[in-house]
């Protein structure tokens, strides 16, 4: 393909409610979009860089400075042969995965309208299974103010029909949290999420926990440690599922040689991408590792990017993929439902993403945009 113009947008949308975790509360939503034009189509592409470098080391500043100043000059008039050629292309830029993640998204787009096929379809092209039609999703539930207050808001989104619940946690709000929820719905599947805000001199208090039944305790240590957890994990009966750890396929390979964990939450764009989460989806099938998809409050087309790599078959876990609705009352895109009777969200079946950008409302809510060509 030949990439003739890209796009970047630094949009901003409001969150339906804050959502708070060990980092802090965050009520408004930025990230970046990349529109990469190749061959008379349009891939769309999303960083999930947020403001403030909690989560990661990128915020939508350093994204945007790597993306205009780096990433997108290197491809633009260029010819790629597909979005597999797109980590060598970029090589010369050392780690910045949520910046990547954008132009590796919208590369993966294009191959599939090129085919006339769903992502999730060009996705799945090596497994006989091909994709899921429909996927398994949770909802993520931030820090609430009081016990109680968590009990609620389970009840509200288990109402609404959400079938897997992850709590936010951090010290100080976790044991307590988890046998509140649990006392309360006794046979629903619950997780518990530290986003390494723990030590490993904290066991105790995941051997508390053991008592709860969890689906899996999330990142309980350092945000880029696998030995420890590889520790821990020998102290616990809880699953213990590694997040913010995995980095690339490399770091999923060290954490299977030790033993790390016993589940892995692939976050595409943390690995820099689809190609790269399609890698560890490979290996930790393999050898039987159970996966799930991640999300970070993403929009229409980042969550219409996620439901696709959620459709192979070695993603056997429910997704943090929940309903438009769960985050903001106007996307960019037509929003996600969620299918009540089975805890599911429909994965798009139109070429590429599948989903229709709304430019209207992508004008009203981009704070900056900026447009690529060659010289």
């Amino acid at each position: 393909m030949k990439i003739e113009r890209i796009d970047l947008y630094h949009v901003s949308m409001r969150l339906v409610s804050p959502f708070v975790t060990s980092f802090g509360p965050q009520q408004q939503r930025d990230c970046l979009l990349t529109a990469v034009h190749a061959d008379g189509l349009t891939g769309w592409g999303e960083s999930v860089a947020t403001n403030d470098p909690g989560y990661s080391y990128e915020t939508t500043g350093t994204a945007w400075h790597i993306l205009s100043d780096f990433l997108i000059p290197a491809l633009v008039g260029r010819e790629i042969a597909g979005p597999e050629a797109l980590g060598p292309a970029l090589s010369f830029v050392r780690g910045h995965p949520l910046a990547k993640a954008a132009l590796d998204q919208a590369l993966w787009d294009l191959a599939a309208q090129a085919d006339g096929v769903s992502l999730a379809a060009k996705l799945a092209e090596p497994y006989a299974e091909g994709a899921k039609a429909r996927v398994p999703v949770g909802v993520s539930i931030g820090i609430q103010p009081s016990l109680e207050r968590t009990v609620e808001v389970i009840g509200q989104y288990y109402d609404q029909g959400y079938r897997r619940i992850k709590l936010k946690i951090k010290p100080g709000h976790d044991v307590a949290v988890g046998r509140a929820a649990r006392a309360a719905f006794p046979d629903l599947p619950i997780m518990l999420d530290a986003n390494s805000a723990f030590r490993l001199e904290d066991a105790a208090v995941f051997q508390a926990m053991d008592e709860l039944n969890l689906l899996m305790l999330e990142q309980p240590l350092g945000y880029e440690d696998i030995y420890d957890h590889s520790r821990l994990r020998p102290l616990i009966k809880t699953p213990l599922c590694l997040d913010e750890s995995i980095h690339s396929d490399d770091h999923a390979r060290y954490a299977l040689a030790i033993e790390a964990c016993d589940i892995i939450n692939v976050k595409p764009s943390r690995v820099a991408g689809w190609t790269e989460a399609r890698r560890i989806h490979d290996r930790c099938r393999a050898v039987g590792m159970p996966l799930w998809v991640g999300g970070m409050l993403e929009t229409g087309v980042g969550r219409a990017a996620q439901l696709a790599l959620a459709a192979l078959p070695g993603f056997t876990l429910p997704g943090d993929i929940s309903a438009t609705e769960r985050y903001y009352t106007r996307d960019i895109t037509a929003p996600f439902t969620l299918n009540r009777e089975d805890s599911t969200i429909s994965v798009p079946a139109g070429p590429g993403l599948g989903v229709e950008i709304d430019h209207d409302y992508l004008a009203a809510v981009t704070l900056r945009r900026e447009s690529f060509t060659t010289p």
